[in-house]
């Protein structure tokens, strides 16, 4: 009996230790890009889930790799934002953020989000994002395998075709306001000709009555 209940035991224990693996592997920083498009604008938000061990995180350093030609840092109110340039190229090497409140706990996570242009390339490659995680004790520097990245996709020129839509459709507005104008246009003529022919239709009736009254008072004034 004792040794079914050990080996129920041993079972549940591995089974647990297999199922914990993944979840303990897979909590680094990563990557999440609101477009992975080639060449497209996107925001990449990193997640920071735990801290070194126990220690409290207290600066998340991103490197900007050289195919990233400007960054937009987002402003996170529990901590500064900073830029770090290149001397040579002014180009933008490091986004760092330090925290104002203390550090973030060991248990708990935040994120920070970047706004930026992704560079152009083929489906399936990758834009690397090493980020060096900086705690109370220790540091940790997601790099190698761990590094956050993003995978792109093929370009699309979605952007490109609805923009010579607009020119097309606009073109077409354009003719059917002419059209639209013309019409009115000869509208409005064809107004003005009816009131003027109404007009001298009254005066032409006008002077035959008075005409007609004058020649009666003619043939009166002889008889």
């Amino acid at each position: 009996m004792k040794k079914h209940v050990s080996i129920t035991l041993a079972a549940i224990a591995g089974t647990a230790l297999a199922l914990s693996a993944p979840t303990a592997a897979s909590a680094h920083v990563s990557a999440d890009a609101s477009s992975t498009a080639a060449g497209s604008y996107t925001v990449v938000t990193f997640s920071v889930p735990h801290g070194c061990e126990e220690s409290p995180t207290q600066v998340v350093t991103i490197d900007i790799p050289e195919s990233i030609a400007s960054v937009t840092p987002t402003v996170n109110p529990s901590w500064t934002v900073e830029r770090v340039f290149d001397e040579s190229s002014e180009q933008v090497t490091q986004v760092v953020y330090t925290s104002t409140t203390g550090g973030l706990p060991s248990d708990l996570r935040d994120t920070f989000a970047l706004s930026l242009k992704l560079p152009e390339g083929e489906a399936g490659d990758t834009v690397e994002f090493p980020v060096t995680q900086t705690c109370t004790e220790g540091s940790v520097e997601w790099v190698g395998d761990e590094v956050p990245l993003v995978t792109l996709t093929a370009a699309t020129d979605d952007d490109h075709s609805h923009g010579a839509g607009d020119d097309h459709s606009g073109d077409d507005h354009s003719t059917d306001d002419a059209h639209s104008t013309d019409a009115g246009s000869a509208a409005a003529q064809g107004d003005v000709l009816a009131r003027v022919l109404g007009v001298v239709g009254v005066i032409v009736g006008i002077v035959g009555v008075v005409l007609a009254v004058l020649a009666r008072r003619a043939t009166a004034t002889k008889a």
